[in-house]
């Protein structure tokens, strides 16, 4: 019994050292579990600093702006205008020679030359001198339908949509014609357009621009102005072209993207850590894929059966 009563106690210590020991082995594995947690929880919230979520749902003071031809739609929005026009019988064969011509060299080249827009522009302009702005714009929404539906790059639309969705305004930016701007950016359920402004005096084109066609530089300033309108931060603002043209506008905010690059912007964005986004399956195909009424049938004889 002397034994056994010498034995009880140190079961009983030993009991009560085990619950201790559990105890103490359960705090610390909750604390522990804890602390790995609130570890994980902090490299979570270091990564989301460093790559936040992009766009930012709610930031109203961010916007998207978006050039036309070849980051939102293949081809120039002009030269399609051209197209609908001459079906029209807004000007003669010789004319639409011009045009195809223009929108073939467009097509090969995949950039976008001032000379060769330039040209395109007056082209317009001298076509629709006389005419009422109501009735260009009646036809450019039947030229929507027939030449640029289709072309609009379903991956461009979709980082537009996601702006959109997010809460923000998206604006495209354009050399071209501001009322066909504003029909495209209408029928892709964005907020506006920013385009060339044609004169106009008692709503009949004079063949004259207002100002200088919206390229280049132009772009830059055209959003600084809507910036400064609408009260967005630049900083927190994104911009997409294709062109090396639209450098200073890409330039201008936090978030520039190269959509469908031509060779200068590529070089450019690569240097400077741009994002860059190529929606064509190609580029060899791109540039080959030209269809008669843009070129081939147009130069060898055949363009007015080959464009109307």
């Amino acid at each position: 019994m002397a034994a056994l009563g010498w034995l009880t106690p140190r079961k009983r210590s030993a009991t009560a050292r085990s619950v201790l020991a559990g105890e103490a082995a359960a705090e610390a594995g909750l604390r522990s579990t804890q602390e790995s947690h609130a570890a994980s929880e902090a490299e979570t919230a270091a990564k989301a600093d460093e790559v936040p979520d992009f766009p930012v749902f709610g930031d109203n003071r961010a916007a998207a702006f978006f050039d036309l031809d070849n980051t939102v739609m293949q081809g120039a929005a002009i030269f399609h205008l051209g197209r609908g026009l001459y079906k029209r019988k807004f000007f003669q064969r010789r004319e639409l020679a011009r045009f195809a011509w223009q929108q073939a060299w467009f097509r090969l080249a995949g950039v976008e030359d001032p000379e060769h827009m330039q040209d395109a522009r007056d082209s317009a302009l001298s076509i629709v001198k006389g005419h009422r702005v109501s009735e260009l714009m009646s036809i450019g929404e039947e030229v929507y339908d027939e030449y640029m539906a289709d072309r609009i790059w379903p991956g461009t639309r979709a980082l537009a949509q996601a702006h959109l969705d997010a809460g923000q305004q998206v604006w495209l930016v354009t050399a071209a014609p501001v009322e066909t701007a504003t029909i495209i950016a209408r029928r892709l359920g964005l907020t506006g357009a920013l385009g060339t402004v044609a004169e106009s005096i008692d709503g009949v084109y004079t063949g004259k621009l207002v100002g200088e066609p919206l390229h280049g530089p132009a772009k830059a300033e055209a959003v600084r102005a809507l910036a400064a309108t609408e009260g967005f931060d630049l900083d927190r603002c994104a911009a997409y072209s294709d062109s090396h043209n639209d450098i200073p506008m890409l330039s201008l905010v936090g978030h520039p993207y190269a959509i469908n690059p031509d060779t200068k912007l590529r070089k450019h964005a690569r240097r400077l850590d741009w994002r860059l986004r190529d929606y064509r399956t190609g580029r060899k195909a791109a540039k080959v894929g030209i269809p008669a009424a843009a070129g081939v049938g147009a130069l060898a004889g055949g363009t007015a059966a080959a464009v109307a």
